[in-house]
């Protein structure tokens, strides 16, 4: 069993976990799940990086075919965070945020660069049949994007996503029938094309207009500086949308928080079955964004890939 697995920040292509030690906190109600894509993000790289201090196999974007369970034998995607089910925060629905949670190639669980892992059913999706698995697998990363919407309108408001990266293409993709406008700033003319397509207005980040600022800016690069770039962007009493988790530390002035009434939200996980029925409906619009797919086996080679500027999606097949 393949597995690419990250061990005192290094990147090792490993065999040596077998299924019985799948999962740090498997139980009777955990799937077996053989991988058939996934897909590489701005977590995993963070990961590398040493965010969070994690140690195991990396991986939590992926589509596959349940082994075992309910859905044996059907296609899956997964919510990566695997909850108590018994605190106070999972007692008011707040399951992604129970203290207690494994979460899937990220925290105390191993994830789905593998030939096999596991989630327990009841994060589990089927994948419809007209779904293909080159879209499928994009379903966890456009969650996150339309968990947005979720935490407040955009009707009417004018909206700039800040980067032009596999995040921030999503983000703009899903939500810009959502707004009475919606912009991208990015560094990369050949990555802003993807938005341009969509009939976006973009931005090179040295270009931007002078004294132009938002109602809703949302920052999907992942950089240190994303924040400190955003928040001069964001109109008073606007809102600023942190998509991505940092590994290096933040070193800012937040006067302009409290001057300009500025909210800033934190944004994770969203909602799995409405990004399946978005990728059914609308899916084929983000097939520009999959650049190039490796096997588990080339592990080191697609994620040095994916670190390289101007990437956009770097998928993972079985090896």
């Amino acid at each position: 069993m393949t597995k690419i697995v990250l061990s005192r920040g290094n990147i090792v292509i490993d065999s040596s976990i077998d299924d019985a030690q799948l999962s740090p906190s498997s139980t009777a109600d955990e799937t077996i799940i053989e991988l058939r894509l996934a897909g590489i993000c701005e977590t995993d790289l963070q990961l590398i990086s040493g965010y969070m201090g994690y140690e195991g196999v990396l991986g939590h974007e992926f589509v596959g075919t349940a082994l075992n369970g309910p859905f044996a034998g059907k296609r899956v995607v997964g919510e990566i965070n695997c909850p108590c089910g018994q605190c106070v925060y999972c007692q008011r629905g707040q399951k992604s945020h129970c203290p207690h949670r494994t979460v899937l190639g990220i925290y105390r669980r191993h994830g789905a660069f593998a030939s096999r892992f596991s989630l327990p059913a009841e994060n589990l999706h089927v994948v419809p049949e007209s779904l293909p698995d080159d879209l499928a697998v994009l379903t966890e990363p456009l969650a996150a994007a339309l968990r947005i919407p979720e935490q407040l309108s955009l009707a009417g408001k004018s909206v700039l996503v800040v980067g032009d990266g596999r995040l921030g293409s999503l983000c703009a993709a899903a939500l810009f029938p959502l707004a009475r406008e919606l912009a991208v700033v990015g560094k990369h003319p050949e990555k802003l094309q993807f938005a341009n397509e969509l009939g976006l207005t973009t931005y090179l980040k040295d270009q931007l207009p002078a004294q132009r600022k938002w109602e809703v800016v949302i920052e999907t690069t992942g950089r240190k500086e994303g924040l400190e770039f955003a928040l001069p962007l964001v109109e008073p009493e606007g809102v600023v949308v942190l998509k991505t988790t940092v590994a290096a530390p933040h070193q800012l002035s937040l006067a302009p928080v409290v001057i300009d009434e500025i909210q800033v939200i934190g944004s994770r996980c969203g909602p799995f079955a409405k990004a399946l029925q978005w990728l059914v409906q609308k899916g084929s619009i983000l097939q520009p964004l999959i650049e190039k797919t490796y096997s588990l086996h080339e592990g080191r080679e697609a994620l040095a890939h994916a670190q390289r500027p101007g990437t956009r999606k770097i998928l993972l097949k079985p090896s």
